[in-house]
Order: C-alpha cells, then structure tokens, then sequence
C-alpha cells in the first residue's frame, strides 16, 4: 500500500492557480481597504485617481489582463471590502457565496494553450478578478484549508495574509508586527 505524501505531512497542496488568485485577493485588500498596519493608521485611497494609482502600479503583477481604469478601481475597492470578512478566525462564508453569485464564478477553459478560469468569457476586469479571488478563496476553504487565510493578530494591524508555512502558524503579517507583539508582551511580563 502507498501512502501519499500530504498524508504523512498533513499539508494540503495548494495549485499555482490557486495560490496566485488568493494573493490577489490579499493584494486588494491589503491595498485598497485596510485603515491599520504595523500599529499605524492608514488612509485607504478614497477617490478614483487614489485607488487608480494604488491598484495601477500592482496591476501588471496581480494579473496581465489589461490597463486597470479608474472604474475598474473603483470596482475592486469594492471587491476588497466584499472579501475582507473571508479571512480571520471566523470567515463569513456567506459574503464569499454572496460575492461568487455577484461576479457570476464559473468555471471556463480559454485561451492557447487553454486555461480553466472561474469567470464567464465576457467578463469585465472587475467582475473577471472577483471571481477568480473568490473562488481561490472558496476552494482554500473547501479543501479545510481556512485557517491560512488569516489577519495579523498585532495589535493596529488589520493586515491580511495568505499563510502557507507547513503547519498553518503564522500569526503575523510580517516581522514588523511580529517584533511589535513580541516587545509589547515583554513589556507587559517585565511590569507584572
């Protein structure tokens, strides 16, 4: 009898198509509507020309699939905020159901050579990336994969991440915060 090897480790294997479209939920949210991080508070771009610049200069990393416009910044500010509530300790899955109808998620194989995405062929950019993050975050979740898709546990920091350490135990966005929480609990030890 083989046993296969994420049976031994305990680690789900999550694809790169997977993987790619949980990042750019993280990216958008992380970009476009948190207020708190590293104990600072932010401004998330409130007007067109804001949002456009933010989400603009990351666009071409996220996804290649063309010039962002300031509606379509617009449009995944509003996709930020829709999938902000899917990561934490107590995801809401109905904003992730709710959000996968709004974008109408399906699955379609496109392109040479071909590509299975989770938006229709005639999807704007907007609804193409919602669709395609939501569904990354569905399928995350619907492999009992949840608990990586987290928030920074710092205080001030509301910063999401995508955790993919083998045993799922990050609980900071990065070593900034980390280093934050550890000298804050020092503090704290050395005054009791």
């Amino acid at each position: 009898m083989t046993i296969e090897a994420w049976r031994i480790t305990g680690q789900s294997q999550i694809d790169s198509y997977v993987g790619r479209w949980v990042e750019v939920a993280v990216t958008l949210i992380n970009t476009l509507s948190v207020d708190r991080a590293h104990g600072r508070r932010l401004q998330p771009p409130a007007d067109r020309s804001a949002r456009l610049s933010a989400i603009g200069a990351k666009a071409g990393e996220l996804s290649p699939r063309g010039p962002v416009t300031a509606a379509d910044a617009d449009g995944l500010a509003e996709v930020a905020a829709e999938l902000r509530p899917v990561f934490g300790p107590a995801p809401q899955l109905g904003a992730l159901n709710a959000a996968l109808t709004r974008h109408g998620a399906v699955p379609h194989v496109q392109g040479d050579p071909p590509v299975l995405t989770f938006h229709r062929e005639d999807a704007g950019l907007v609804d193409a990336w919602a669709a395609s993050a939501a569904t990354a975050l569905a399928m995350v979740i619907g492999v009992g994969q949840g608990v990586r898709l987290r928030s920074c546990e710092a205080d001030g920091c509301d910063l999401v991440f995508f955790d993919v350490t083998r045993n799922a135990s990050r609980r900071f966005c990065g070593l900034s915060c980390q280093n934050r929480a550890k000298a804050s609990a020092y503090r704290a030890r050395r005054r009791a």
